[in-house]
């Protein structure tokens, strides 16, 4: 209750008492407008980065499923080291690498150049990849977003690190491979050649036979963003997550979203007749 020293005040009808209850019920109202009125930007700003995306590249691991979700990536980089001592050769990694398959490959091709080991280990990690699509969990909402894009005619690609048969494997099995098939790009032999390196950005938009200027990225990682921009394609930063998300906009990330279900609302806004 507001309370107010009545010997002072004389209470008549313009006289307003307001309960703590009723203070409130009007701060959840004004912050429930708040929000309303953030998501209603965010749909803007959404919808002026999608609209005239003729062609969407995705990440693969990310936008599109969580593939270590229960196969961690750091166990399996410590295998990957693992098996590389068990051959005789050893690696340098930065404390930050420590924990991602892809540098302990980029380290054995930059320390073992011209090595078979690169080669061999590859296979190693893609038969690991492969393992980690039986416990895979898809990204709320790529599925519907991934069709709806499709269905109105966007041409799609997958522009990923990981083994391109993974990529197609996980698909077929979400029954999603037609919506990007031939227009699947993973790594090669050359682990150079990794984003942020932009081959296999490059790739995808070759094969699609797409304007980077009227392309669109999804990703979730500054690698994907560099690749993208060197590419000459817009990027829309996907973060699961406090950590991704702000790593993403410390990047210089246009636009991140940390779910796919405001994208999916746009989509399907911009693609109605």
């Amino acid at each position: 209750m507001v309370r107010r020293t009545l010997e002072h005040h004389r209470l008549g009808p313009d006289t307003l008492l307001v309960t703590t209850e009723q203070a409130e019920q009007a701060k959840q109202a004004e912050l429930a407008k708040q929000a309303k009125q953030a998501a209603h930007t965010v749909a803007e700003s959404i919808e002026d980065l999608i609209s005239g995306a003729e062609y969407v590249l995705f990440d693969f691991d990310g936008p599109i499923c969580h593939l270590f979700a229960r196969h961690p990536p750091r166990t399996v980089a410590a295998g990957l080291v693992e098996w590389l001592r068990a051959r005789g050769a050893a690696v340098r990694l930065a404390e930050d690498e420590a924990g991602d398959p892809h540098a302990v490959l980029r380290a054995v091709s930059r320390d073992h150049p011209g090595s078979g080991l690169v080669g061999e280990l590859e296979a190693e990690l893609t038969r690991e990849e492969l393992q980690a699509t039986r416990t895979s969990w898809p990204t709320a909402y790529a599925d519907p977003l991934i069709r709806t894009w499709s269905a109105i005619g966007v041409g799609l690609a997958v522009a990923t690190n990981n083994s391109p048969r993974v990529a197609e494997e996980y698909l077929t099995g979400r029954g999603l491979r037609e919506c990007f098939a031939p227009h699947i790009h993973g790594r090669t032999g050359d682990p150079r050649l990794l984003k942020p390196d932009p081959d296999c950005v490059r790739r995808a938009l070759d094969s699609l036979g797409a304007d980077p200027a009227a392309s669109l990225m999804i990703g979730d990682t500054p690698a994907d963003l560099y690749a993208a921009r060197e590419a000459g394609v817009r990027f829309l930063g996907y973060g699961r997550g406090e950590h991704r998300t702000a790593r993403l906009w410390k990047a210089g990330a246009p636009m991140v979203v940390e779910s796919l279900e405001p994208l999916l609302q746009a989509v399907r806004t911009l693609g109605r007749p």
